[in-house]
């Protein structure tokens, strides 16, 4: 592959510390050993800023994250988490297993179409005041189909013995299921399955408690 000035650059990720979508960028991108850049978009302040044109030129979708990589622009978690799985060495973040890849994109999606969506910030602020039991049903309602999903698919992590975007995918999702109060214990697999990945570099240098635009009451 001939090397242009834009894949020589280091990627820029626009993201928020607390983001679901943007921390499995930045998981993805520290298994893989990538140096990048970050350009936090605070979601809360002055409204949003990710409803700026200035933002918008990026993501159209008003969202986090958008990553500028090779030359293009990036919007949605599992597409960059593939494209930098397909352009860049290290550990395969998808298994060459056509079966077991399929698995990884099941559960993948599971999340990051099934629960995540319906407890992001942009619902919550439409529900209103009862936010947090709107999140805790739609997390429930997810992760008793991953329970036992998990429970067939895993080994050390969620398939087999490798970390996949489907492990990308799960922390930040149970992340969320902490804050909004959802009892995790009722999911063992999950519970098992996190608390191995959060003893791993990837996941702790990209937690939410350790990104530059993480507020100074919520660092660790």
């Amino acid at each position: 592959m001939q090397l242009t000035l834009a894949s020589l650059a280091k990627p820029v990720l626009h993201g928020y510390f607390r983001s679901s979508c943007s921390w499995r960028v930045r998981i993805a991108f520290s298994l893989k050993g990538i140096e990048y850049d970050q350009v936090p978009v605070n979601l809360i302040k002055d409204g949003g800023q990710q409803m700026t044109e200035q933002y918008q030129e990026l993501n159209p979708m008003k969202q986090v994250p958008a990553v500028e990589i090779d030359g293009i622009t990036l919007s949605q978690s599992l597409a960059v988490i593939q494209y930098i799985d397909e352009t860049r060495p290290g550990p395969r973040l998808l298994p060459a297993d056509p079966k077991a890849r399929a698995q990884v994109r099941m559960i993948s999606d599971l999340i990051a179409s099934g629960i995540q969506p319906l407890q992001n910030l942009y619902v919550l602020q439409k529900i209103g005041a009862e936010k947090a039991e709107w999140a805790q049903h739609f997390i429930h309602r997810g992760f008793q189909a991953l329970e036992p999903i998990l429970k067939k698919t895993s080994g050390k992590y969620c398939v087999g013995d490798e970390i996949s975007m489907a492990d990308i995918c799960l922390v930040p999702q149970v992340y969320n299921a902490e804050r909004f109060k959802v009892d995790v214990e009722q999911y063992p697999t999950i519970k098992r399955i996190n608390e191995t990945l959060l003893e791993t570099e990837a996941f702790k240098v990209s937690h939410p408690s350790r990104q530059p635009d993480t507020p100074a009451d919520l660092r660790a």
